[in-house]
């Protein structure tokens, strides 16, 4: 196995038409953490300009073909090698106008021959130590580049978090809000039923509570009672979705006898409403009828708020691919495309709703429900023309 070069290498580049020439100088520039990399024309210059970083060449000027001055102006010409340190090796004198030549050409100094061992380490020394620096420069700048951009992603990421919170903060103070308006209501209703009663207790107004006066007062509170049941069973099933922790206790359930269940306790309390159940024998399969039913009375309570008084009907069938399909159809208000998107995000009702009951979790619990099954929930609506909520089951949760 090969050492890997440090890191720290500098190469250098020496161009000279005389081998002889090109071996004194590898000699004299041999150390550590130098590379040095000889060519006897320009063309082979060229070529090893194009493989590697050069920290400094040194250039012959007075070579047969390509001579130093053409070599330095077509390094100069090229956008990589552009900033390339050139030190001319002349044997000529050292005439101004040759100089200036050679400086015009992208020269930084001269070496004359004979060379000078010291000047010429000294000379190489300078140029490798810079290129050293620079080149750590640009490591650096690299790294405060990639420090500055995952500074900037953190940034982004607690800006996000930081608005995260805020939106949970603020859902956390609606439905708190929520939560006591609608625990109020029907805790108000039954207080004042309670202080009517003493009155009437009190003073020996038995009337009051005769058998149809008791049914509908009990019939209230029933209402009441349910309302407020519901309301803590959907906190308790945010929770347990968002912990994780809802389970399905699938058992053979006949989805059309759950159906009409239903839709009978939903008479006893909307008689002004239609409601219509049209269902297709044997769609028999492993469902936690308990879930399943509570989809059905969200998606039921929802037609019945909505559909303005209008018939709903209740479908349950099997699909060609055999699956069950569940599907709840009101004439009601409908639902613009931009709200369908977001019906089935905790806490989010409908314009229309804002004055109605509930707390807009109903349809995000019964996605969940039914997801849980592997099943589907989808809405097919229009503005003012009704909704049309299906859900799709497999025949055995998942």
């Amino acid at each position: 196995m090969t050492d890997c070069p440090p890191t720290d290498v500098v190469k250098l580049l020496i161009v000279d038409d005389l081998p002889e020439n090109l071996l004194a100088l590898e000699a004299l520039l041999r150390e550590d953490g130098l590379e040095v990399h000889a060519a006897e024309s320009g063309e082979a210059a060229l070529s090893l300009l194009l493989e590697h970083e050069f920290a400094l060449a040194l250039l012959d000027v007075q070579m047969p073909g390509m001579t130093g001055f053409e070599l330095a102006e077509l390094i100069r010409g090229s956008s990589r090698t552009m900033h390339l340190p050139i030190v001319f090796v002349s044997a000529a004198d050292r005439d101004q106008s040759y100089t200036f030549r050679g400086y015009e050409n992208g020269a930084v100094d001269f070496l004359y021959k004979p060379l000078d061992a010291h000047a010429v380490k000294s000379k190489v020394r300078v140029f490798t130590e810079l290129h050293r620096k620079t080149r750590e420069l640009r490591r650096q700048l690299v790294e405060i580049e990639a420090a500055r951009a995952q500074q900037e992603q953190l940034l982004t990421a607690l800006q996000n978090t930081q608005a995260e919170l805020q939106r949970a903060l603020k859902m956390r103070d609606e439905f708190m809000s929520m939560v006591s308006h609608e625990l109020r209501t029907p805790l108000g209703v039954m207080t004042l039923d309670v202080v009517m009663r003493q009155e009437r207790l009190e003073r020996g107004d038995l009337a009051y509570f005769s058998r149809e006066h008791l049914q509908t007062m009990l019939a209230r509170e029933a209402r009441q009672l349910r309302s407020m049941t519901r309301l803590i069973e959907d906190m308790l099933d945010i929770s347990r979705i968002q912990h994780g922790k809802m389970s399905i206790r699938p058992r053979r359930t006949d989805l059309g006898e759950l159906a009409r269940d239903i839709v009978a306790d939903f008479e006893v309390h909307y008689r002004t409403v239609p409601l219509h159940v049209d269902v297709a024998p044997g769609v028999v399969g492993e469902w936690d009828d308990s879930r399943i039913g509570q989809v059905l009375v969200n998606l039921l309570s929802n037609a019945l708020r909505y559909g303005g008084g209008k018939p709903v009907q209740v479908q349950v069938s099997r699909t060609d691919g055999g699956m069950a399909r569940l599907a709840v159809t009101d004439q009601g208000i409908g639902i613009s495309d931009a709200d369908q998107l977001r019906i089935f995000e905790q806490f989010e009702r409908l314009p229309a709703a804002a004055k109605s009951p509930g707390m807009g979790l109903g349809l995000f619990i019964s996605q969940h429900f039914v997801q849980a099954h592997g099943g589907s929930i989808t809405v097919h609506s229009a503005p003012g023309a009704g909704s049309c909520f299906e859900v799709l089951l497999p025949m055995a949760a998942h």
